[in-house]
């Protein structure tokens, strides 16, 4: 009886371990973030502290092969070519471990870079160190800061609609940094990102 006792309560704590996802503590709204530096596709290293003339950064934790990414790359494109003049250059950074997620090798990168005609940095977290610090769980997950304190004012997702630009409602990236540039607070500061998992060797 003990023994069939003991099956059941390893059998209730295997379940419960199964399903518990335990968030990736990381960055909040109103943080400061450390500057961090990653190999760029053009082989250079790229930090933050690089852009002198920046008022902030539109960082967003993307890569090759999620679907959710891909119907945003013409989104983060338009995003850099919109606000990089206005002092908010986006700043793509792969999380994934190529070794898990095939096709997101650094060589992969360069080669989508090029096919999509990224016109900003596309870097590498190569040993995965950068994206547990900001606490980015999918891809595409954006983080704003403003360069002033290097203070996070908004995470979240690109707009409303992952998957459909033709059906977006609400851009939450745009609104946000629309906010800041007239020196005020965005009205949302956080909204759920929709995406893939990051891909983690385990």
């Amino acid at each position: 009886m003990k023994f069939k006792k003991m099956i059941l309560m390893l059998f209730v704590v295997v379940i419960a371990t199964a399903f518990t996802n335990k968030a990736i503590e990381g960055y909040k709204v109103g943080d400061t973030i450390e500057d961090f530096k990653l190999k760029n596709i053009d082989d250079k290293m790229v930090s933050l502290s690089d852009y002198t003339d920046a008022k902030g950064f539109v960082i967003i934790f993307t890569c090759n092969m999620c679907p959710y990414s891909v119907a945003n790359e013409d989104r983060i494109v338009a995003l850099d070519k919109k606000y990089k003049q206005l002092g908010f250059p986006v700043i793509a950074i792969n999380p994934n471990d190529p070794e898990v997620s095939r096709g997101d090798s650094f060589e992969d990168m360069k080669v989508r870079a090029s096919e999509k005609g990224f016109t900003f940095p596309y870097l590498f977290d190569e040993g995965q160190k950068v994206y547990p610090k900001f606490g980015a769980t999918k891809t595409p997950h954006v983080y704003i800061v403003s360069k002033k304190n290097m203070k996070v004012e908004y995470i979240g997702a690109i707009d409303n609609n992952s998957r459909d630009a033709d059906n977006v409602t609400e851009k939450y990236v745009e609104d946000a940094v629309d906010a800041l540039l007239a020196s005020k607070k965005p009205t949302k500061t956080e909204t759920r990102a929709i995406g893939c998992s990051i891909k983690v060797l385990r």
